[in-house]
């Protein structure tokens, strides 16, 4: 018998994720890729199937070792995975009739096998098209969701289960029972453990540098902050030299901050550089937000080599170091069979070629973020470090979204009557994303007695394990969050080209608002970070600061004026941050930003982002 599990990857945003929670449960767990000999996987004590972007009846979907399903190792087939074991063994898939993408409900039929201990109904977290509809000859339907017939599926003698829900993420609420169910199946040894791992961990990155120093990029966030104290543990201080940049696109007196925090705690190996101008330079006149995402990974890069030269340091001596996160990889595209979500900055093309060579140190790469918070726990990181809310390296160059200037007056957003019957604006903004996208979003909307538009700008999501780039639309009416929540769900589950909801917070009636021309200057990203203060300075006064895992605010370039500009809220709970649900914030303290933030005078209306991820994703670009 095997002494761990195997994740086979077909390109799921949440293959690692698997393996992170395998490895909660105290049993070893690895990945390989789906087309691994089948003598290595034979060695298993079970194998998982991830998920992927892909359909298992497409000609070009990923290669996987047919004979897996012979070797009587447990199997446990997870969306893609799923499908794949149903499609291989003479079930049938179907582009589903319906999307699912977030919370659903599962009737659970048979609590027992892989759902043992299962209550009658579970909400479970979905992300797929494509559906069984007929299980394979041997196998019992175990449970099923209103747009989904054969959620869960086991044929007990073979010892293969198939889940179209995740379990893996923490928003499927037996997710956790279900996955130990599965090891307690395969006669798992319980015998992995975090100290075990950060032993590991110290050797192997000692053994990485191989006699060479490392110039760590520190952000101040959990992240790079982790990576850094792992890096002066295994390698000694003197061999680590932390560059914290300020890029121009921090927040208000943030880079202040993080040198002073980082000088507290014992971090006295870290240069502060100001090289806002030269990154403005870089991104003026981008408007895409891949290219602004290139750009400022590319920019990252050429400030580390001009500080090295600098301090006559030698670039052969030195190697890269950064506190990638998986998710960072997956979104970036960075595993076979993998879509491209959106490109890091800690990914562009200069950093893959910089790994491929072996000039690069990631501490943390396999590693989502609730595990470094354990790591830096052990490390004696202080709370006030760990616990410090996420904030991405490209910072608020991702939050300011760009435009190349108006639309056609007819496609700019407005309102949608409460009988579900767009206006002329919206019905034109709405022809953009698909010609019948508006009258169904509105009569949608209708029914839970709001009212709805579309966004004449596009943000990004993903959706099945793939990038979507949709408008957005907009809810407003009652606040409601049960209402509102059930709202984004359906909106997003049955059109297509809508990837994100949000809710019209100010004022009390939407405008109609024109997409402008705007670029990332100092100006607007000032504007941003006025209101990025306002937002996370009522955090903490509403005592809310814990409340959420991260807090985005986003500038828009959208405005009832010529210089007007719009403001998304975009609160967020998540432990992993490849799944998230928005937090439920309370009235009064959205009121009060919402005031705060239309007292700065150049603010047009407030929106409030109810998307959870998938299908939106936590950042707009």
């Amino acid at each position: 018998m095997g002494t761990g599990i195997v994740v086979l990857d077909f390109g799921g945003q949440y293959a690692h994720l698997i393996a992170n929670r395998i490895r909660r449960l105290q049993v070893y767990a690895e990945i390989l890729p789906p087309d691994a000999p089948a003598e290595r996987l034979a060695q298993a004590a079970g194998l998982i199937l991830s998920g992927g972007p892909a359909s298992v009846y497409a000609p070009d979907s990923p290669r996987y070792t047919r004979a897996l399903f012979d070797l009587g190792v447990p199997v446990l087939g997870l969306c893609y995975g799923h499908q794949l074991i149903a499609h291989h063994l003479g079930g049938r898939v179907c582009p589903g009739d319906v999307m699912e993408f977030g919370a659903a409900q599962l009737r659970v039929l048979r609590a027992e096998g892989i759902l043992a201990g299962l209550s009658a109904q579970q909400t479970v977290w979905m992300s797929h098209r494509d559906t069984v509809v007929e299980p394979p000859p041997g196998f019992a339907c175990l449970a099923s969701t209103e747009a989904c017939p054969v959620a869960a599926m086991a044929d007990d003698r073979r010892r293969v289960y198939g889940l179209q829900f995740h379990p893996e993420v923490t928003h499927t609420a037996c997710g956790m029972a279900i996955l130990e169910n599965f090891v307690t199946l395969c006669g798992c040894a319980r015998d992995w453990t975090m100290d075990r791992y950060l032993e590991t961990l110290l050797r192997d990155l000692a053994a990485a540098a191989a006699g060479r120093k490392v110039f760590l990029l520190v952000s101040g966030g959990v992240d790079s902050t982790v990576s850094f104290l792992l890096l002066n543990k295994a390698l000694g201080a003197q061999r680590v030299l932390g560059l914290h940049i300020d890029n121009g696109f921090m927040r208000k007196g943030e880079s202040a901050l993080v040198a002073r925090l980082m000088q507290e705690s014992g971090f006295h190996n870290l240069r502060v550089v100001d090289a806002s101008e030269e990154f403005l330079a870089r991104v003026a006149g981008v408007t895409d937000p891949e290219e602004k995402r290139r750009r400022i990974g590319a920019e990252f890069l050429a400030v580390r080599e001009r500080v090295l030269a600098e301090l006559a340091l030698d670039p052969d001596a030195w190697l890269l170091g950064q506190g990638t996160l998986y998710p960072d990889t997956i979104e970036s595209g960075g595993t076979p069979h993998a879509a491209v979500i959106k490109t890091h900055h800690n990914r562009v093309d200069l950093i893959e070629q910089l790994l491929a060579e072996g000039k690069v140190v990631e501490p943390l790469a396999h590693l989502y973020k609730d595990e470094v918070r354990q790591l830096g726990e052990r490390l004696g990181l202080p709370r006030h470090l760990l616990w410090r809310h996420p904030f991405p390296g490209p910072g608020l160059a991702v939050r300011a979204l760009c435009s190349e200037g108006p639309l056609p007056p007819q496609a700019q957003a407005g309102s949608a009557s409460a009988a579900g019957r767009p206006s002329a604006e919206t019905a034109a903004a709405g022809s953009r994303a698909g010609d019948s996208v508006a009258d169904v979003a509105a009569a949608l909307a209708a029914e839970h007695g709001l009212d709805l538009a579309l966004l004449p700008l596009r943000a990004v999501g993903v959706q099945g394990d793939a990038r979507t780039y949709a408008h957005p639309a907009v809810l407003s009416g009652a606040l409601d969050w049960d209402r509102l929540e059930q709202a984004s769900t359906e909106l997003t589950n049955a059109c297509a080209q809508i990837n994100r909801v949000v809710y019209l917070l100010a004022p009390q009636r939407l405008p109609v608002l024109r997409l402008r021309r705007a670029y990332l200057t100092r100006a607007r990203l000032d504007v941003l970070r006025e209101a990025d203060a306002i937002v996370m300075d009522a955090l903490a006064e509403f005592g809310l600061m814990e409340a959420v895992t991260q807090m985005p605010t986003v500038l828009l370039p959208l405005g009832v004026r010529p210089d007007g500009e719009c403001v998304v809220l975009r609160p967020v709970v998540t432990d992993d941050f490849m799944t998230a649900r928005f937090a439920r914030l309370p009235a009064p303290f959205l009121a009060a930003v919402s005031d705060r933030l239309m007292a700065l005078g150049c603010i047009d209306a407030v929106f409030y982002d109810i998307t959870h991820k998938p299908p939106a994703t936590v950042e707009w670009e």
